[in-house]
């Protein structure tokens, strides 16, 4: 299902890589920059979060949070997080619902691997609208982090 800017975004609740629960209406009066990739430790998705990672101060400052989300485990998002330092939260989805919610999903991917994330980036206003959507269909392609920008930028 493909969502559509200007709906509300589907709300979640997902353990974060410390075992906590965090909810997407945890989040309301706050923009919100969610990053959707598929699998911790590989080369693109490393790519991914370490350009968000390096870039926080800018969303910080705009009243934003992100969000990394995969259907890795606690387990391996806390390693992951571990190892690159990363200063934002990133979110289990092992059950694969909110990937599903977000039309961010490969049924089948490669080797054999079924249900994993698709790379894709979503930005929610303050009051809990999309504003922003991009769903890549290829794992090998990084979002366009210069529209995220913007549409932070220009969005209360």
């Amino acid at each position: 299902m493909a969502l559509t800017i200007g709906q509300s975004a589907p709300e979640f609740k997902l353990f974060n890589s410390e075992k906590e629960e965090i909810a997407l209406s945890s989040f309301l009066g706050k923009k919100v920059i969610i990053h959707f990739f598929p699998q911790a430790f590989t080369g693109v998705c490393t790519t991914q979060l370490c350009t968000m990672r390096d870039n926080l101060n800018y969303y910080t400052d705009l009243n934003a949070v992100v969000l990394g989300i995969s259907v890795d485990s606690v387990f391996s998002l806390a390693k992951f997080k571990e190892e690159q330092n990363y200063n934002f939260n990133l979110l289990s989805d092992f059950n694969k619902e909110v990937s599903r919610a977000y039309g961010a999903i490969y049924e089948n991917w490669i080797l054999n691997m079924n249900g994993v994330a698709k790379r894709a980036a979503f930005v929610i206003d303050s009051k809990g609208i999309l504003q922003y959507a991009e769903v890549l269909e290829s794992a090998g392609d990084l979002p366009n982090f210069e529209a995220i920008k913007a549409c932070v930028a220009h969005i209360d």
